[in-house]
């Protein structure tokens, strides 16, 4: 992949690092000209159900300012009346692309606090679907960026290999979107005999698209010049701001929990943590991001190969041995984090000695890396805005919860 991407880089001239006045930008100025321009909600590039006012001196952006809560269901709220194991289903709605991750990293909360030791056999599984559920999240990312700038077909191809992902998911659990099946302690069901062999061929089907969206997208032309120098985040300001995932490593921060606050059995895997480099522009832009998840695609296939490689075929173990009659965790509380796709997915749960939840807070990256947009977007022109937010992948599902 690297000798690809240096190969690519000697036919694409850099463009020049855009460089906007100061005094086009500096917020004190005596304001003239102005326009308030709303973004959405109704707008296929927000979701919609985010809302965008942008302040803009022509064409030129002085200020974003996200309006939230379209999609808000209450759910921290609502966990609150329900038991433990009843909190799942509403935990899928949350980052709806990525359930799976979701699921994973409220289970991992709740064993922690009732010290529940999971089978190996269901962390093996876990640690699959966790995966393949990462692909399935960035191949959405991918073709819908590629919407953004004007790309049609890697969309087509994208969501064609997501298809295969999602069947596997339906053959074990009869669900596609929202599945309820990482329980507390276990899963709804065991794997699917054909999945194993399902999941093979994927990931031989899956490289071959990775490697042709790569052809027809990453280093396209006009892609690498529409998100190159643009909506550039430094390194010191997305640590600041508690950015993470995609959007912290394309800074070039070597960061992610499931190599430096390993959970689960990602310990036992070998596989890189991407970052950006600038080699094509700067440091942080739009284009590093995208090239993240491209990278991290690629390394979540590995690790499903190397899960397929270990997998024990010839346990018997049933997934639901050490899922509680009933579960009740003692008086106490316990922060729990995991690497979703769109960064570090947190857990706060305070438990008040009852079958319910007394508290429980998500951190979610979605509302903390879409909390960055006001910064990363000021000086540049307002077309340059869409794929700005686009290279932050957002879950509006999850940013309003």
């Amino acid at each position: 992949m690297s000798e690809l991407f240096n190969r690519t880089m000697t036919t694409i001239a850099p463009a020049p690092v855009k460089i906007i006045p100061a005094e086009r930008v500096e917020p004190n100025r005596i304001k003239t000209e102005e326009m308030i321009l709303n973004v959405g909600p109704q707008h296929p590039s927000t979701h919609g159900v985010l809302r965008l006012e942008a302040v803009l001196d022509g064409e030129l952006v002085i200020d974003v300012i996200p309006h939230l809560g379209y999609l808000h269901r209450c759910f921290e709220k609502h966990c609150e009346a329900m038991t433990y194991p009843q909190v799942i289903p509403y935990v899928d709605r949350m980052d709806y692309l990525a359930a799976m991750n979701s699921e994973h990293g409220y289970a991992l909360a709740v064993e922690r606090m009732m010290g529940i030791e999971v089978p190996e056999k269901v962390e093996f599984i876990r640690v699959l679907f966790a995966e393949l559920q990462r692909i399935a999240s960035h191949l959405v990312a991918v073709g819908t960026f590629g919407l953004d700038v004007g790309a049609f077909t890697p969309f087509l191809y994208c969501f064609r290999d997501r298809e295969d992902i999602l069947e596997m998911f339906e053959k074990t659990c009869g669900a596609r979107l929202l599945y309820n099946y990482i329980w507390v302690g276990g899963l709804s069901h065991d794997l699917h005999p054909d999945v194993l062999k399902m999941c093979r061929d994927f990931v031989k089907k899956n490289r071959a698209t990775h490697a042709e969206v790569n052809n027809l997208l990453t280093f396209n032309k006009i892609f690498v010049e529409r998100t190159i120098n643009i909506g550039i985040l430094k390194p010191d300001v997305a640590i600041n701001c508690g950015a993470s995932g995609p959007m912290l490593r394309g800074s070039g921060v070597k960061w992610d929990l499931r190599r430096d606050d390993p959970y689960s059995i990602y310990d036992r895997f070998e596989f890189d943590i991407p970052v950006g480099t600038g080699k094509m522009g700067t440091v942080g832009d739009c284009f590093d991001r995208h090239w993240v998840r491209m990278l991290e695609w690629e390394q979540s296939l590995n690790i499903i190969e190397q899960i397929l490689e270990q997998y024990p075929q010839d346990d018997k173990t049933d997934v639901q041995k050490a899922v509680p009659k009933r579960i009740k965790p003692a008086i106490g509380e316990i922060y729990s984090r995991t690497e979703n796709p769109r960064g570090e997915l947190g857990y706060y749960i305070s438990s008040k000695d009852g079958i319910n939840p007394a508290r429980v807070k998500v951190r979610s990256p979605a509302f903390v890396n879409l909390s960055l947009l006001p910064i990363i977007s000021r000086g540049y022109m307002m077309a340059d805005l869409i794929i700005i937010l686009g290279s932050i992948d957002i879950v509006l599902g999850e940013v309003d919860r």
